[in-house]
């Protein structure tokens, strides 16, 4: 996600530091940036020259230092609080003033992981979503201190570097898009669970229905469409028949017990052959070249 962030700041002109302890990641920065910025040549999104250009704005750093003039530092470390927590009270003697710090955090709320830091009013969350070059959601989430200056200034980098950033009103765990895609999973998991379709049958109405709708408009808005009476006449009797359990993710653990944990593993619910990964990065060209935020 780091890297992936820092290119898709870089391509939209902005000069791009990433920091890591690690020296190997630091050495993957590039062949990984070069990466995402091949796929969107290979869309049609860019030429060579913005690649080029983008690959000159990224820099790479050891040290926190290098983050002293940062007008803004988004960070993307693993999910561990007390690692957040750690580089936050770094960061206090190192930022600026007038920085701000955002986490990418996909579950933590702001009030919890800005306890460190000296200036929380200039703390908030803005979680991307994987991969940044195909997916302009950004969820703005301010902390209660968080002024409204370092929310603008958020929301305005975002639209500046491509995304399309939503701020929401509170923080709930999981934030809006990470709640949508559980509850979507719970349904699936359960489907599959009781022998209704297999998981490719799951995918396949989902990539077929669903996820073309989704892309023109939300729930709401198609709720409104067909009609809201007829939602209350069909959830009425729909509603009852879904999942409400977590018992669906003893589907997830079995795999996971055996060793299948997806394409890390090679195997998942699907086998990541060649077959299935050039499948997927069909998929992926079709999205930049049609929905590209670049």
């Amino acid at each position: 996600m780091g890297v992936g962030i820092a290119t898709q700041s870089a391509l939209h002109g902005h000069r791009t530091i990433v920091n890591d302890v690690d020296p190997a990641r630091l050495e993957s920065v590039v062949p990984k940036a070069q990466a995402v910025l091949d796929e969107l040549i290979d869309a049609g999104r860019i030429d060579g020259q913005a690649k080029q250009a983008a690959l000159a704005r990224i820099e790479t750093s050891a040290t926190l230092d290098a983050m002293a003039d940062a007008h803004v530092v988004i960070e993307a470390i693993p999910e561990v609080l007390d690692l957040k927590h750690r580089l936050y009270a770094k960061l206090n003697g190192v930022l600026r003033d007038d920085a701000i710090l955002a986490s990418n955090t996909s579950g933590f709320p702001p009030d919890q992981l800005s306890v460190p830091l000296h200036a929380p009013e200039r703390f908030l969350i803005a979680h991307f979503w994987n991969p940044p070059h195909m997916i302009p959601l950004v969820e703005v989430v301010p902390g209660s201190a968080t002024s409204a200056d370092a929310i603008d200034s958020t929301v305005a980098l975002m639209h500046a570097i491509g995304m399309e950033p939503v701020v929401l009103t509170k923080a709930i765990p999981g934030f809006v898009g990470n709640r949508l895609q559980f509850a979507v999973l719970r349904e699936a998991l359960n489907i599959v669970r009781s022998g209704a379709a297999t998981p490719d049958v799951v995918d396949r109405v989902m990539k077929s229905s669903l996820g073309k709708r989704w892309g023109i408009v939300g729930p709401f808005e198609g709720a409104d469409m067909g009609g809201l009476d007829t939602f209350v006449d069909i959830g009425s009797h729909l509603m009852p028949a879904l999942a409400k359990d977590e018992d669906v993710l003893d589907l997830l653990r079995e795999q996971v017990q055996a060793g299948r944990v997806g394409v890390r593993s090679g195997a998942g619910f699907y086998d990541w052959d060649d077959t299935q990964t050039a499948k997927v990065k069909a998929g992926r060209k079709r999205v930049i070249q049609s929905n590209g935020n670049n």
